[in-house]
């Protein structure tokens, strides 16, 4: 029997909220029921500009919602906390765009939520789901370029400086760790796993948040990944993977490939293409429904105890972050 359509429900109305509803609507099996703002009016533009049925004027509206089967949190990730954990508390499993919260001790509290009541939850970390990127894994884990040696991987923008900006406001959870490194960090631990050592620098922005910002993470095995991102210039946000017998480029947007490229010692170079499905989010909501439907509570592909282990690396790299800007603005005696 044809299985029913997953009815999603979108809490929040901004950027990615519009370009993951775009994707829901070119998949099979998948329908927006509804979705849900502070603002009445904000929800009801949305509702009328993609096609979904119902509209509500607040958060708890679209939880309480039964026509809803799982909810995508798409508000600041300062919010994640609050509002997947409305989610979660209504009975809703839910989809929580990066980073999953804005701190380890709240990722944490809200994986304790989603296990004490059975329900499924998973980080949105699309890069993962990226057919491309689940080919690299595969032929780094059939050894195609032996063992991996190093990561390199950048992700930047060049931002209009705007205090107001999410993207510039610690209130609201800005930097560039937190909105663009989050990929190039999750690239390399996708390969390498949890680093036994952490180096990060940054430049900060007069709002105190991190503008500009590198970082290093090393591993027992001798492997080094290199990271960075930035707010203040448009980086190549490429990937290379380096092996001891060769290296797979990735190419821009590392994050959302159209394109790999395998270089081995003494073999031609081999490339893979990928028509990117939309936006490229869709995947990951495939992967929603394919572990809802198996009656499944977390993803294997990005579980929660990963999670969980890369926002506690967040946080020691935020706290070297603001170690070193107090000590380079204390005033020479």
């Amino acid at each position: 029997m044809t299985e029913p359509p997953l009815k999603w429900g979108i809490l929040g109305t901004g950027w990615i909220a519009q370009r993951f509803t775009e994707d829901l609507l070119l998949l099979p099996g998948h329908t927006v029921s509804a979705v849900g703002s502070r603002v009445p009016e904000t929800a009801e533009t949305f509702a009328w500009q993609y096609g979904v049925e119902r509209a509500w004027g607040s958060y708890e509206q679209l939880v309480a919602d039964d026509e809803v089967d799982v909810v995508y949190v798409a508000t600041p990730h300062t919010f994640h906390f609050a509002h997947a954990g409305l989610a979660l508390e209504a009975g809703r499993p839910v989809l929580v765009e990066k980073p999953f919260t804005a701190n380890a001790t709240d990722a944490r509290r809200l994986v304790e939520l989603a296990r004490d009541r059975g329900l499924f939850a998973m980080e949105a970390m699309w890069t993962r789901f990226n057919p491309l990127i689940a080919r690299l894994r595969e032929l780094v884990a059939d050894g195609a370029i032996g063992d991996v040696t190093s990561v390199y991987a950048d992700f930047g923008t060049n931002a209009p400086y705007d205090p107001a900006h999410r993207l510039w406001s610690p209130e609201l959870g800005g930097g560039a760790l937190l909105d663009l490194g989050v990929y190039p960090l999750y690239f390399a631990w996708m390969l390498l796993g949890a680093p036994e050592t952490v180096q990060a620098t940054a430049a900060t922005a007069p709002t105190g948040v991190d503008a500009n910002t590198g970082i290093v993470l090393g591993y027992a095995s001798g492997a080094v990944a290199v990271l960075h991102c930035s707010l203040t210039s448009d980086s190549p946000c490429t990937a290379v993977v380096n092996g001891t017998k060769g290296r797979i480029e990735v190419p821009s947007p590392f994050y959302s490939p159209h394109t790999l490229v395998l270089r081995r010692e003494g073999a031609e170079p081999e490339t893979f293409h990928l028509d990117v499905l939309g936006n490229g989010y869709g995947y990951q909501a495939q992967e929603v429904a394919r572990r809802l439907r198996a009656g499944e509570t977390e993803s294997p592909v990005m579980p929660l105890d990963e999670t969980l282990a890369i926002h506690g690396n967040l946080d020691t790299i935020l706290a070297r972050i603001e170690r070193q800007a107090a000590l380079s603005s204390r005033t020479p005696v």
